[in-house]
């Protein structure tokens, strides 16, 4: 009888468990305001945000697979010859994706790029730190 007792007990503990557990995972329905309708989605000017924005462009001359050993003897004056011809354009990234390739050159005493190719949806191609 003892062994019943218990069992019951454990049986109503399992029980109230499982209830605690079913409330405290139960979704309840919220009922949210109606947006009021400014109009401004859809609208041509609401492009503008996006076309003044910055974005980064990568420029990448050439790349070069070495060693840590390799990596921790350079310093000043060292040498790391890329692996393009000085010929060969310079790949133009936004982000992750290459969008153009360009030539190196300078104006005012700065470098600039002056653009060779735009690439189109199919030409693209991974950056050059997953290649």
């Amino acid at each position: 009888m003892a062994d019943t007792a218990v069992e019951e007990k454990t049986e109503q503990q399992q029980q109230n468990d499982a209830e605690q557990e079913d409330s405290k995972t139960q979704a309840q329905s919220v009922d949210f305001p109606e947006a009021a309708d400014t109009g401004a989605a859809g609208t041509g000017g609401s492009i503008d945000i996006l076309l003044d924005m910055n974005i980064p462009v990568t420029v990448v001359i050439g790349k070069k697979e070495i060693t840590i050993r390799r990596l921790l003897q350079l310093g000043p004056g060292t040498v790391l010859p890329l692996d393009k011809s000085i010929e060969a354009p310079a790949d133009l990234y936004l982000k992750d994706t290459m969008f153009a390739t360009g030539t190196i050159v300078v104006v005012d005493g700065r470098f600039a790029v002056k653009i060779k190719e735009v690439l189109g949806l199919g030409n693209h191609t991974q950056s050059p730190a997953q290649t």
